[in-house]
């Protein structure tokens, strides 16, 4: 990087390691600098909820606005989702019903309003749908006005191509229109919004600087931007987001506030001072504070890391309560009430549950195989006892006095089995 920013919003990122790439580092600080900068990023609707692998970018428009740099918008894939984004996968994305991706698109936009001020005003966000302009799309006229600008042999050379093709794996043709439409979204949101600025995770550079040729080749009066910012891995080489019991959702309904913070808890110690630049708003010198702590002291810097991002997720009220919960569970070994819960019918217990069937109800494995291989390695507990029968049922007798049965798998995940 030879350009020192010098706008508060290039500057913020740059110091708490947001930047992966940008195609003009001086003209976007420039833009930045006089409050000018109008940037998007898009999220396709192929789920109810994003997850924390989206939560860089969208900490990036949070800066964008909170440094009064210029405005977010929020695009929503209501058209793209309909297509299907071939970046970093190995495999057709399953295409989803327009009622679906509907549904979807309205379950994700609630996450916005946490770290976005939506309004009229010159910074505030707008949130947009690309079903807009895409879905009323001529076939013919979209080849002829958009298609002609784009180069077969150039697209087969973008990662999102070559790398199925290395792989030998199928690359549908649908697919394979997915950049020409994202390049055009890049287009419109100019000639409508006066967007400037690109932004996405790393894996979208090829697809960014191309709706940046597309908006030259096509008239587009100023100058695009892009910014891509990092694709994280933990320091153990992981993805960032994915654990063994599946994506870190932001939705609540998709995981309890609970099961997010104990995520973050249980943060590697390389990874904390990163996850605090990145992933709260806690200022510079608070967390250089926090990591220089040493020894068992690193733990309290994941304590304050966990309750400040599940405060931004989830609200200041259920981050605490989370911490609570976990200070009640771990530390003085009681039974906290708030911990995740699932209800059983009386009638189960009545008849014998099984082990191996609680555990999978709970959602703590996800199939009797995976309970048994825990049981046989001492990973599972019924009331804080270790499960050594994989025969065993569970009944009345297992109720403690909160009238729950505390199932849990290694030391950190608990949840509570309630009769109804």
């Amino acid at each position: 990087m030879t350009h020192s920013p010098k706008s508060l919003f290039l500057s913020t990122l740059t110091e708490r390691g947001f930047i992966h790439q940008t195609s003009d580092l001086a003209g976007l600080d420039a833009l930045a600098a006089e409050g000018k900068v109008i940037a998007y990023v898009g999220y396709d609707c192929t789920a109810p909820s994003l997850h924390i692998g989206h939560l860089l970018s969208i900490m990036i428009l949070h800066w964008l606005q909170a440094t009064g740099a210029g405005k977010p918008l929020t695009l929503m894939g209501g058209g793209t989702t309909r297509i299907g984004d071939p970046s970093g996968r190995d495999e057709t994305r399953q295409l989803r019903s327009v009622d679906e991706i509907d549904a979807n698109k309205n379950s994700i936009k609630q996450v916005f309003a946490k770290f976005l001020t939506f309004g009229e005003g010159k910074v505030d966000a707008i949130m947009l749908d690309n079903a807009e302009w895409l879905a009323p799309l001529n076939y013919i006229e979209f080849l002829r006005d958009v298609g002609r600008h784009f180069s077969v042999n150039r697209m087969l050379t973008m990662d999102s191509a070559k790398l199925r093709l290395d792989r030998e794996q199928e690359l549908s043709f649908i697919e394979f229109n997915y950049m020409l439409l994202q390049a055009y979204d890049f287009v419109e949101l100019a000639r409508r919004y006066g967007c400037n600025t690109q932004m996405g995770g790393s894996d979208q550079w090829g697809n960014i600087v191309t709706g940046i040729d597309l908006g030259r080749r096509m008239g587009v009066k100023h100058q695009l931007q892009a910014l891509t910012c990092p694709l994280l891995t933990t320091a153990s080489g992981t993805k960032m987001g994915k654990t063994a019991s599946g994506a870190v959702w932001l939705n609540e309904a998709q995981l309890p506030a609970y099961d997010y913070w104990q995520f973050w808890r249980n943060t590697e110690d390389a990874d904390v001072a990163r996850f605090l630049r990145l992933f709260t708003l806690l200022p510079m010198d608070e967390i250089l504070r926090l990591t220089a702590l040493g020894g068992a002291e690193i733990n309290d810097a994941k304590k304050v890391l966990a309750t400040e991002a599940t405060a931004l997720v989830h609200g200041r009220e259920k981050a605490d309560a989370a911490a609570e919960t976990a200070r009640k569970t771990f530390e003085e070994g009681s039974l906290a009430a708030d911990l995740p819960t699932v209800t059983i019918a009386k009638s189960d217990l009545a008849t014998g549950l099984g082990v191996l069937n609680a555990f999978v109800a709970s959602g703590l494995v996800r199939s009797n195989g995976e309970a048994r291989r825990q049981i046989q390695g001492g990973g599972l507990r019924v009331n804080d006892t270790a499960v050594t029968d994989e025969k065993a049922t569970l009944s009345e007798s297992d109720l403690t006095g909160d009238r729950v049965i505390k199932l849990s798998l290694g030391k950190k995940k608990h949840v509570l089995l309630k009769v109804v």
